[in-house]
This record gives structure tokens, C-alpha cells and sequence, in this order.
């Protein structure tokens, strides 16, 4: 009898999870952010200086963007149940993604800037189910929330590169050119990508299927109760810069507009570098604490988020006190967003694992949606402090949700 591998159940033996497959990834994931941040942060300026377009062709061309990008994350899925075709995807829209957004910088008008930006997301939204599925293939599944945690944690030091490399392109270069530059990041991201992948066992040769997102087989059993905990999460899961603003009208009336300004951005790096320390920290306790694992770090996060967006809907002037829940909030991030990958890879059969991530990619991409805009509108009518509330809400229904998950089998 064939002696099981250390990703099969039954398996005694530990591989080691971080193999030069998992690098390429993680990788892949740092550079991609750092080459999308830098055209994202200088989207505004472009726009609004140098082609003289309002402020609302800006808002425009963003939700549509956003929205190719679920409609992308949907479709991939339906792509990467296929172990060949997830790796032609993979490849392609990391590519696609980094010439599409540095071609921005030669966009002589509003329209050009918009197709470029929209079909750019597209295509970033397209490889996120085949990037999570070939992660899986590269690990034992023992080790599902190392391997998350190391690629959210790349992904989060990207985004705060990103902003950092666009500030020094534009001392150096004009905006256009700045923009154009970020092609190089985005490269790089493919060939690491295509490194990975050459690292990977070779998928096993088989008729292809036809393309299509197999929702109710996603929805059955213990995955379909994880999903829908997962939405109650994501429908509460207000855009951060809901929270850079929350700290910028706090202390405007004592430091004033620029100086509050200035702590809110503060504080939005130090949330991204509170997501980046936490992520690997919470894969390896997804792993270490068997069945239940990715539900009890999720359940963490969660909390924090909940505490945070309650700390939020207390009036305070103090940046002082804002940095709790900032620092609170990017820890959440660090553990949800690994332990979520992890859940649905070690729940999700491998033929269905594509579809699987597709359809979490595309929760997460309309509860999103939902929860900052239904906090928008309560912030305006309302008041910031029942947006805050309404947002804590959720996090108290997610957690119940979560809870009451009770996994019948183990990762794998």
C-alpha cells in the first residue's frame, strides 16, 4: 500500500509548507499590489489635473471598475476548477493587469482612462480564484493558513509600498510617467507567478469540463454554512477609507483639516501594517487549533472588527484613541482574510475548489459594496455614529454565525 502524503488525511508526517511554490505566490501577491497602488493613488490626480475631468468621473469610473472586478471574481471561478486552465488564468491576468493599469499614463481622455481602469479590474478580479486554488495545489492541507497568512501578509506590504513608491516616482518623474513605470512591479508579479507555477506537481491530464460556476454543490453542507456566515461578515465590511475619514472629522475641529488629514493617513498605515504583522500569526493558529481552526481565528477577527466599529461610533478628538481601532480593525483583517482562504480550500472538494473561491471572491466583493454603501447613506441621513453602530450590528450577527459552525471533518 502506498504510504498517504502529508496533504492527504491520515497523513502523520509534516511537510514543510513554505516551498518555492508558496514564495512565488506570496511574491506574485507583493509586487501585483505594489504595481496596482501606484496608478490607484494617482488615479485622482490624473484625472482631475491632468485631463480635467470632475471629481464624479472619478467616482464613476472607480464603482464601475469595482464592479468588472466582481463580475471577473465570478467568472474565474467557473475558470479555475480546471487545474490547466487556473494557471493559464493566473498567468494571463496578472499580465493583463499590469499593462492594462500602466497604460494609464498615455490615456489622452476621460473615456480612455475609464475602459483602461475597468478592464484592468477585470482581469485582477479574473485571477483571484485561480491564484487561491493554486495555492491550495502547492500546500499539504494541513498548513492552508500558513500558506494564506504568508500570501495576505505579502499582499498587505504591497499596499503600503505601493503609495510609498508612487510618492517617490512622482518627486522624480511627472505623473503619466510615474504611472507607466508601475508596469515594472506589475511584470514582475507575472514571472513570479510563472515561477510558482513551474514549481507545481503537473495536473493530472484529464477531459475538460465545461465552463461553468457550480454554485449549489458550493452551498451544500459545511462550506454553504461557512458562506453564509461569511456574508453576514462582508455585508458589515465598510471600505477603510470609511475609517480615514471617520478620524479626519474627529480631528479637523482641534488639529484642523491638513494636520488631521495627515494622522488619518497615519493611522490608515499603521492599520495596514497591524493586517500584515497578524496574518501569518493567525494562519499558523488556524492551523494549529485542528477542525475548528480558520472558525476561531474568523470568530477573532470578527470580534475586533465589532469592537472597533463600536469604538468608531463614540465621538473623540483624540488620535490617540482613534489608533486603537484602527490598530484593532487591521489585526481583524489579518485574521479573516487568511482564515477565510483557509476555510473554503480545506472545505471545498478540489474539483469544485475554483468555484468555491469564486464565489467567496465575489461575496466579499458585493458585501463590500453593500456595507459601505448602506454605511454612506446612514453617515449622511443619519449620523456617523449610526453607520458605526449599523456596521457593528452585522459583526454581531456574523459571530453568531460563525460560531455555530461545527465543521464535521478536518482540513483536508
Amino acid at each position: 500500500m502506498a504510504e498517504p502524503s502529508a496533504s492527504e488525511p491520515g497523513s502523520s508526517r509534516e511537510q514543510p509548507w513554505m516551498s518555492p511554490g508558496v514564495a512565488g505566490i506570496g511574491t506574485a501577491s507583493f509586487f501585483a499590489d505594489v504595481g496596482h497602488e501606484v496608478p490607484t493613488a494617482l488615479l485622482p490626480s490624473l484625472l482631475t489635473s491632468t485631463l480635467g475631468a470632475p471629481a464624479a468621473a472619478l467616482g464613476l469610473i472607480e464603482g464601475i471598475a469595482d464592479g468588472l472586478a466582481g463580475v471577473g471574481r465570478l467568472a474565474g471561478g467557473a475558470l479555475a476548477d480546471d487545474p490547466q486552465r487556473r494557471r493559464a488564468v493566473a498567468v494571463g491576468g496578472y499580465t493583463i493587469t499590469a499593462v492594462l493599469s500602466s497604460l494609464l499614463g498615455v490615456a489622452a481622455n476621460v473615456w480612455q482612462a475609464g475602459a483602461l481602469r475597468a478592464g484592468a479590474w477585470f482581469a485582477r478580479g479574473l485571477r483571484v480564484p485561480s491564484r487561491n486554488a493554486l495555492l491550495a495545489d502547492l500546500v499539504p492541507a494541513n498548513a492552508y493558513g500558513r500558506a494564506y497568512g504568508f500570501e495576505r501578509a505579502m499582499d498587505n506590504l504591497g499596499a503600503i509600498g505601493g503609495p510609498l513608491l508612487a510618492l517617490g516616482l512622482v518627486a522624480v518623474f511627472s505623473v503619466r510617467t510615474a504611472i507607466l513605470v508601475s508596469v515594472v512591479p506589475g511584470i514582475l508579479a507575472a514571472l513570479a507567478i510563472v515561477y510558482a507555477i513551474h514549481r507545481a506537481a503537473q495536473p493530472v491530464v484529464r477531459e475538460r469540463a465545461p465552463i461553468r460556476l457550480r454554485i449549489r454543490p458550493v452551498l451544500h453542507g459545511d462550506l454553504g454554512r461557512l458562506l453564509g456566515a461569511i456574508t453576514a461578515f462582508e455585508v458589515g465590511n465598510a471600505a477603510a477609507t470609511l475609517l480615514i475619514l471617520r478620524a479626519t472629522q474627529q480631528l479637523a475641529p482641534v488639529h484642523g483639516t491638513r494636520t488631521a488629514t495627515g494622522i488619518a493617513l497615519g493611522l490608515y498605515i499603521a492599520y495596514n501594517i497591524a493586517a500584515t504583522m497578524a496574518s501569518v500569526p493567525a494562519g499558523h493558529a488556524s492551523d494549529r487549533l485542528g477542525t475548528r481552526g480558520p472558525v476561531l481565528v474568523m470568530s477573532a477577527g470578527i470580534t475586533l472588527f465589532g469592537l472597533a466599529y463600536a469604538a468608531l461610533a463614540v465621538n473623540t478628538t483624540s488620535y490617540l484613541l482613534l489608533a486603537l481601532p484602527f490598530g484593532a480593525a487591521g489585526l481583524a483583517v489579518g485574521c479573516v482574510e487568511t482564515a477565510e482562504h483557509a476555510a473554503v480550500a480545506a472545505l471545498a472538494p478540489s474539483e469544485l475548489r475554483g468555484s468555491a473561491f469564486g464565489l467567496l471572491a465575489t461575496v466579499q466583493a458585493l458585501g463590500n459594496f453593500a456595507a459601505s454603501a448602506v454605511a454612506g447613506l446612514l453617515w449622511t441621513f443619519v449620523s456617523p455614529n449610526a453607520a458605526w453602530a449599523y456596521l457593528s450590528a452585522w459583526m454581531a450577527v456574523a459571530l453568531v454565525g460563525m460560531l455555530l459552525i461545527r465543521p464535521r471533518h478536518g482540513v483536508g
